[in-house]
């Protein structure tokens, strides 16, 4: 271990080795040479890259099911697409699912699907009606045997 008298200093030019040297103090337990304030703001982006990675699958989930159920007259060239799409997702967001980052995503359940609205509008060229509220439910979207209903 090469400890770099300001570890702020290596945080500006160098984040790896930065990250490197702060795993080695952490693992040698000492914590009087830590870069505190910058240990801290990486801890939170972790924390906000994961709530961001699984409100992306959650949100291409539900992109998924709309189009499967709304948008007929794409279904038939493209319902094996987005059906294997849709358990894609599922079974990434399922892999990253931890209690609090399902809480996480009840709370903004509401915004995600605003946002999978948007796309889904965009894409079929507001020629197909959606619902304003979410469809389905939560457990509804991350069970692995659902689908939307269509016909």
């Amino acid at each position: 271990m090469t400890v770099i008298p300001n570890l702020k200093t290596l945080y500006e030019i160098d984040d790896s080795l930065w990250l490197e040297e702060t795993i080695e103090l952490l693992k040698a337990k000492r914590f009087d040479a830590l870069d505190l304030d910058n240990l801290i703001e990486e801890l939170e982006d972790l924390g906000n890259e994961k709530k961001f990675r699984v409100a992306s699958f959650l949100q291409q989930i539900i992109r998924h099911a709309l189009l499967l159920q709304f948008w007929t007259g794409e279904r038939e060239y493209n319902q094996s697409h987005w059906e294997s799409e849709l358990v894609n997702f599922q079974d990434q967001l399922n892999t990253y699912l931890t209690a609090s980052l399902r809480k996480y995503l009840e709370q903004e359940f509401d915004n995600i699907y605003h946002k999978a609205i948007r796309y889904v509008r965009k894409k079929t060229k507001n020629k197909v009606t959606f619902p304003d509220t979410c469809p389905y439910s939560l457990e509804e979207l991350l069970d692995p045997n659902w689908l939307p209903p269509y016909e």
